[in-house]
């Protein structure tokens, strides 16, 4: 079992920055594709970032290319999403996912989720 837990998020005003941390305990992650995704009030759990076990492959959703980093430290059992230039349309609970798949963009594959955390962007 992996016991994910997110944490960085917080209230901001547009143009801000966040670093979102996903831990991971029970077991090593090291083998896992790795993801975040999120949630609007009222809408479906998108996918945002992913990132293959090495670190060396990455997918971004185009709402977030150039503005987000999805990141990776094995050593630590840690995933970290670093959130630039935020936007309203930001706003939403932030899910970390691990899957024994890689680069998946479906929420489907991922078999383990932390709780998530606010990201909330005034503007």
């Amino acid at each position: 079992q992996v016991h994910l837990v997110e944490s960085g998020g917080g209230s901001v005003q547009a143009g801000a920055s966040l670093r979102l941390s996903c831990a991971a305990s029970g077991r090593s992650i090291g083998m896992n594709g790795m993801a975040w995704f999120r949630q609007a009030p009222g809408k479906e759990r998108t996918f945002v970032a992913t990132i293959n076990w090495s670190g060396e492959e990455i997918k971004y959703a185009d709402s977030v290319t150039g503005r987000f980093t999805i990141s990776r430290d094995n050593a630590k059992n840690t995933v970290y999403l670093q959130m630039n230039s935020l936007k309203p349309e930001d706003t939403a609970v932030y899910y970390c996912a691990a899957s024994v798949y890689q680069l998946s963009t479906s929420p489907h594959d991922y078999n383990y989720w932390g709780q998530g955390t606010q990201v909330t962007v005034s503007s």
